[in-house]
This record gives structure tokens, sequence and C-alpha cells, in this order.
């Protein structure tokens, strides 16, 4: 038995195995420490990269030798694209529900524009609803166009929260200068969104977790 030092991504890997094993052998081992398969495995020794059936004793592989793993680049671009691939469907999953929250907008700034005055957590549960799908954002993985229309879905959704802290503050001052009695209240009807957020109760989390400020995080 001879113990192998095997480096691979900065992190060094102590592997024993008897002397006539193969690399391909040695492969295997790799794959349950690093997780990487052994068909995009590169094993290195001597500067040399080393054929999967050729034994470590026959190639000079002794205890306490290094041997340096690297996973094949053709691999790591695949990778790349499968995550932006991934990415890019969550995107487009919270662009729908922006899409269906932006309607609820729209409603509330034809409300403010006809003089009707609108509840005050209409404001606070939309504006939450809105931050529910930016932090839906954040925990994205994204590289070059997933990260694009991230950053893009991210500007869209602070666009709509500026709005409605506009139409907030129109909406006190109509609400100061109307008498409650006489003045038209407007509440809307909450559908239940994929978030899985329905009610007009704000989620509990969200208070506990995010403070709703014009302090906008900043995402790449």
């Amino acid at each position: 038995m001879i113990k192998i030092k095997v480096s691979y991504d900065s992190c060094y890997h102590d592997v024993i195995v008897p002397a006539e094993s193969t690399f391909g052998n040695l492969k295997k081992i790799l794959c349950e420490r690093t997780g990487l398969h052994p068909n995009v495995q590169r094993l290195l020794f001597q500067g040399k990269e080393k054929d999967e059936n050729e034994c470590l004793h026959i190639a000079g592989v002794k205890d306490m030798s290094k041997v340096i793993l690297m996973e094949d680049p053709a691999s790591k671009e695949l990778k790349k694209i499968q995550v932006n691939s991934v990415s890019c469907e969550a995107i487009a999953r919270v662009r729908v529900e922006v899409d269906k929250l932006s309607h609820k907008v729209v409603a509330i700034e034809e409300a403010v524009k006809r003089g009707t005055r609108v509840e005050d957590r209409e404001f606070v549960v939309l504006t939450e609803l809105f931050m529910i799908q930016l932090l839906t954002l954040d925990s994205i993985e994204a590289e070059g166009e997933a990260r694009t229309q991230r950053r893009k879905e991210v500007h869209r959704i602070q666009s709509f929260v500026d709005m409605l802290d506009n139409f907030k503050a129109r909406n006190s001052k109509l609400a100061s200068n109307c008498s409650i009695g006489t003045n038209t209240m407007v509440t809307t009807k909450w559908e239940k969104f994929d978030s899985g957020i329905g009610s007009l109760n704000a989620p509990n989390q969200l208070h506990q977790s995010t403070k709703i400020t014009q302090e906008w995080e900043v995402f790449d």
C-alpha cells in the first residue's frame, strides 16, 4: 500500500491504494472524495497526463508521491452552460410573478389618480411581495446572460417599489384632505402567487429579515 498526495482545487487529498492500482482506480476513489466524475478527470504525474489503464508503480508513483488532479476544460464550460440554463429558467419564473404583481400596481395607480383612497395595507403587502421576488433573484446563481437578465429584473422590481412609495405618499395626502366617512376606500382581493403568499397579512419572516427602505442591495 502507498499513500499518494493528490492536489485538486487548492486542496490536498491523501489517498492510500495498492501500488499495483491503475490511474483509473485512483480516479474512482477521487470521484468519491471530490464529486468529480472519472470521465472528466485528468491526472498528471511529473508534468505528464497519465492514461487511466497505466499502473501507478510502473509510472513511478511511490509512497508520498504527488499527483495533480484537474477537471477537463470542456466539462467546466458545459457546467457553466447548464447552470446558466437553470438560472434563466428561475429568473423567468420570477418575471412571471412580477408581471402578476405589476397589474396590482396599475390598479393602485388608477385609483390614486381618480382621487380614490387606497388602504395602507395594500401598499405594505404589495411591497413585501415584490421584496420576496427580489430575495429570490438574489439566491439565483447567475453568469453571463443569466446575470444580465437578473440585473434587469432587479431594476424592474426596484422601479415598481419606487412607484408604490410615490403612490403611497399621494394617497396619504388624499386621506388627509378627505373625510373618512365620505371617502371611498379601495382594497384588493389578493390572488395566491407561486411564492405562496396569498393573504393580505404580510409574511412574518420578511419583517424579521428584510427592512424595506430606499437603500437597495447591490446585485452583480
